[in-house]
């Protein structure tokens, strides 16, 4: 028997023969068999797996140094290599048994149906003709299909221009009297690319020159912290990473620190490790819009004695300079726009309650608050003027802590007036009844917190009231103090009630900073969302949306899900599974107000790494408005759990019609370099 004639053909094991080589033999059927898929022989027409066993350990020996000197170094570099090009050429070979392998074919993504049929009415052999119904090509299937405005059709068109001959697609965009059609493989080209066909505009196109109370609001929550709320360290990264994603509110908790003549960042009263604070100032000032050019927010959390106040006013002068949003001394009867503070800096906190006491005492004697008539009586003691909001109480606190202070009249006059005159949005917690506390004030706006038990119970026996404060004012809700692990809530009640600023933990990876992040994807990803007109206007005897009214169905949302790519290139072949190619399925569902959250899924597609589903879902909705698409991927798995294959949250009312390639991120929210879906998105 000889190696050169050994067939190359599919294996069926319907038995096991065992061989015993000799040593000429061993090397020459080993170096065949490491080229082929299996070593078989034939035997009544059937084919049997030959398992071999060489006859001594020399002679294993023998073929180890053969292949060590027929092989690099690096073989785990020329494994990756192998597999790039088995990946290209669309075949990959899976070990089984140890010393066998099985080898399977996966063809290259293929047009589904519905893009051949575009194909061929709008790119046809009618289309060469110019006077024929399908002559525009390209710019006839944007306008008509996938419902692209003129002015959007010219500007992809523009795109396509510079870069068409890299992507093989320049007759695309000829606009010659007689084009060229353009071949199946440019049109599918084309539609499966995130970046030529995305599912949502990346343009800001909102009204963005409304106050600031008419939008809700990318914000972080403890944003220093780098892991769970109870012994993790305090760093400047995680504000930067915040920042790089669009996260327009930045929280900073201030301490002194251990010498009482500096300020710290930490979560107090727990075990994390501080941070000092010009450390975090200057790497904000340094990524402040990286991402977004609109207003950065930042919320302080001030424990702070009054020299270290002021110490704090002047680090933010001088580290922030220009950038650095200063108002008017008048109180504030509505907030300024994104539009007109665009690249600049804006401070929320409380105002030291010295300061506060002081003028309301002033105004009572002769009804002037002048910051001149401030005396000098010498340095304040300590000044708790913004306690922790996340130490956990729920129910609305009688009494405060942090105004104990409030019947001592000493205060320095430069501290209170140049921290005070920095603070833009003016913060608040409620005390005694809620009623009290969501009280529109016409004369003056602020910013109200509550914790996410507080808002629930706020919601329930004060729904109207909330919606109609925060019509004006600002709503700012955070995690409850229970966790500690730095997981997140479910966002839904608080923005269909109107809060702006709803504060989450961008350290923690969970399913609600996703919908989160999906959330702000909305408006090109600048961090501001305008709130939809329901929760802005009032009727005629003022009153405002009811969430827990019966709601009709505003539109339905269909969702096909024609085939995915990519996997191939950003995994290895064995990452879902060491002995086959993955078997996906797609969820694809919508978070939002109860009567419109469910999820659907796929059939699973097994051994395929360019899975082709071409199923479609349909989802009535009653409040698209605030309405997510949620959309996953995973690998099947029978005995274990599923694996991960990527996700993505993308707002409805920003879906763009038509098929659109739809880009998957890891659980993170970072975005794979190739894997993607093809899908179909229409309202009906």
């Amino acid at each position: 028997m000889r190696s050169q004639q050994l067939p190359a053909c599919p294996v069926s094991i319907s038995s096991i023969l065992l061989l015993d080589l000799t040593s000429s033999l061993s090397s020459h059927f080993w170096a065949w068999a490491s080229r082929n898929l299996n070593a078989v022989s034939t035997r009544n027409g059937h084919h049997h797996l030959l398992l071999i066993i060489s006859a001594t350990s020399i002679q294993a020996g023998e073929w180890r140094k053969k292949t060590r000197r027929r092989h690099p170094a690096d073989s785990r570099e020329r494994e990756r290599e192998r597999e790039r090009e088995q990946s290209k050429m669309g075949s990959y070979a899976y070990k089984y048994c140890m010393c066998f392998t099985r080898k399977f074919r996966s063809p290259d993504a293929q047009p589904p149906p519905d893009v051949r049929a575009a194909h061929l009415s709008y790119c046809g052999p009618s289309s060469s003709d110019p006077q024929g119904a399908h002559g525009h090509g390209l710019r006839c299937f944007l306008s008509q299909v996938q419902a692209e405005s003129p002015a959007d059709v010219d500007r992809i068109l523009a795109i396509l221009a510079p870069i068409s001959a890299s992507h093989g697609i320049a007759r695309l965009v000829n606009r010659s009297p007689a084009p060229a059609p353009p071949t199946l493989d440019d049109f599918f080209g084309f539609l499966f690319s995130p970046d030529l066909n995305p599912p949502i505009t990346n343009q800001v196109h909102q009204d963005m020159s409304a106050p600031f109370s008419h939008y809700f609001i990318f914000t972080g929550h403890n944003s220093y912290l780098t892991g769970n709320q109870l012994n993790s360290d305090s760093s400047d990264i995680p504000i930067i990473k915040s920042l790089e994603r669009g996260v327009r509110v930045i929280e900073l908790d201030m301490w002194p620190n251990s010498s009482k003549n500096n300020v710290d960042i930490l979560h107090g009263g727990t075990l994390t490790a501080p941070v000092e604070m010009i450390r975090c100032l200057k790497s904000i000032k340094e990524y402040a819009f990286c991402a977004s050019n609109y207003p950065l927010v930042i919320t302080l959390e001030d424990h702070l004695t009054a020299d270290l106040q002021a110490k704090v006013a002047e680090m933010l002068t001088e580290t922030f300079g220009d950038l650095l949003f200063i108002p008017s001394s008048d109180p504030m009867k509505e907030f300024p726009s994104p539009e007109a503070l665009m690249k600049r800096i804006i401070i929320s906190t409380k105002p030291p309650q010295e300061y506060k006491e002081f003028l309301k005492a002033k105004d009572n004697q002769n009804g002037s608050g002048n910051i001149a008539d401030l005396p000098d009586q010498g340095s304040l003691r300590r000044i708790d003027s913004n306690a922790d909001e996340s130490d956990g109480k729920d129910e609305l606190d009688e009494q405060d802590e942090e105004d104990s202070d409030e019947d001592d009249p000493k205060f320095q006059q430069d501290t209170a007036c140049e921290y005070r005159k920095l603070i833009t949005i003016q913060a608040g917690k409620p005390k005694g009844h809620l009623r009290d506390a969501l009280k529109v004030d016409p004369d003056k706006v602020r910013r109200l917190s509550l914790s996410e038990t507080q808002l629930a119970k706020a919601t329930v026996s004060h729904g109207a009231e909330v919606i109609r404060f925060t019509q004006k004012n600002i709503l700012r809700v955070y995690p409850k103090g229970t966790r500690v692990n730095s997981s997140n809530y479910d966002p839904v009640n608080a923005w269909i009630h109107g809060a702006q600023m709803v504060a989450f933990n961008m350290q923690g990876h969970d399913k609600a900073l996703r919908l989160m992040q999906g959330f702000f994807r909305a408006n090109g990803g600048c961090g501001y969302v305008k709130k939809p007109d329901f929760l802005l206007t009032t009727g005629p005897n003022g009153e405002v949306f009811d969430p827990k009214a019966s709601l009709p169905v505003k539109t339905t949302l269909k969702v096909k899900v024609y085939m995915g790519d990519g996997w191939r290139m950003d995994f290895s072949k064995t990452h879902f599974d060491a002995f086959s190619p993955p078997d996906f399925y797609t969820r694809v569902g919508i978070a939002g107000v109860r009567a419109d959250s469910v999820m659907k899924k796929t059939r699973v597609l097994e051994d395929q790494w360019v899975p082709v589903w071409d199923e479609e879902f349909t989802f009535p909705l009653k409040v698209p408005e605030l309405a997510l698409l949620r959309i996953e991927v995973q690998e099947y798995d029978m005995s274990e759990k599923h694996d991960f294959g990527g996700q993505t949250v993308l707002p409805v009312w920003e879906l763009k019609q038509g098929i659109r390639a739809v880009p998957l991120h890891d659980r993170k929210g970072v975005r794979y370099k190739s894997v993607r879906l093809l899908m179909r998105f229409d309202f009906v």
